[in-house]
């Protein structure tokens, strides 16, 4: 027996690039005193996580939003600041770059 798998399409507000992805934001928010509807976000490298990792003295979330501020090249404060909806799908758009699935 054959198993058919089909491949789940990228959501439409996730655009991938070729140096990381764009999401588009559910709510136009202000970063780094713009206001702007989309936002893009390069691929990691090694030495991005360790120096994200170096910062939070054990703590994920600092981690997490340190790791993103230096991705996006946004304050941390700008990004504490997005709606939790376009937060998740900035976390959604990175996931999606750090999985090795051949997209």
């Amino acid at each position: 027996m054959t198993q058919v798998t089909q491949e789940k399409p990228l959501p439409k507000w996730l655009q991938i690039t070729e140096d990381g992805f764009r999401i588009a934001l559910r709510y136009p928010t202000e970063l780094s005193g713009v206001l702007v509807d989309s936002m893009s976000m390069r691929a990691p490298c090694v030495r991005d996580i360790r120096a994200a990792q170096a910062t939070c003295n054990g703590d994920e979330e600092k981690r997490e939003m340190s790791l993103f501020a230096s991705l996006t090249q946004t304050p941390e404060a700008d990004l504490m600041a997005l709606k939790l909806v376009d937060y998740m799908r900035l976390q959604a758009g990175y996931f999606r770059l750090v999985q090795d699935d051949g997209v």
